[in-house]
């Protein structure tokens, strides 16, 4: 019969080499510099002294932007320096979502929409093209030259614009194929990523107001 391995984990361990979480322990000995610093201080405001752990999140987003875009186990380490945390705390956090990252991505993190809504609206055409343009063959790769990396992800909270992806901080709505493909050549010739992004929201977001379906 197969067996079932199983690990235990210290829920009071301190550091990463603790709970085995070594294969990215880059050696980096992480630090926050002066404006993250800041952000660090800006963010720790604004909860009281003794929940200081509810910045775990934010706190954790500002690491993965300064690692460009995933956590190393150097900065879940900072985090729970920073926060006076056991640092399978953090791990803990990291691990439950899925908008952070605990292996590298592409300079572009794809992540396109195919729940309900956008999978009715055409997202494996979506889906297709981004493969196409960067030659990623499976969700979760990240191309040869290091431009892209696809996502399939749940919903973004823009049903009413599908099918979208999301690449960075940027929303790209009522997508086809050929829009997609150009977007993604756009920026991998170094474009504009906002070029093409959705900031206005869309008039049939808003179909009573809009007229279309009466005052």
């Amino acid at each position: 019969m197969p067996t079932i391995r199983t690990v235990q984990i210290d829920p009071n361990a301190t550091h990463a080499a603790e709970v085995g979480q070594t294969p990215h322990a880059l050696g980096l000995n992480l630090s926050w510099n002066k404006a993250e610093q800041e952000a660090v201080e800006r963010t720790l405001a604004k909860y009281p002294a003794d929940r200081q752990r509810s910045a775990t999140i934010p706190l954790l987003h500002l690491a993965q932007r300064k690692c460009g875009g995933w956590l190393p186990v150097d900065a879940m380490q900072l985090v729970a320096d920073t926060l006076s945390l056991p640092y399978i705390r953090v791990y803990e956090v990291a691990t439950f979502y899925t908008m952070f990252n605990l292996k590298p991505v592409g300079k572009f993190h794809v992540q396109v929409c195919t729940n309900c809504a956008c999978l009715i609206r055409g997202s494996d055409a979506i889906v297709s093209a981004v493969k196409d343009v960067s030659g990623i063959e499976h969700n979760g790769e990240t191309s040869e030259d290091g431009q892209f990396t696809l996502t399939e992800v749940e919903c973004l909270g823009a049903c009413v614009q599908a099918p979208m992806m999301q690449i960075g901080t940027h929303y790209y709505t009522h997508l086809t194929a050929e829009k997609t493909k150009e977007i993604l050549e756009h920026l991998a010739k170094g474009g504009d990523p906002a070029k093409f992004s959705s900031t206005e929201p869309t008039k049939d977001a808003d179909p009573i107001h809009n007229g279309k379906y009466g005052a």
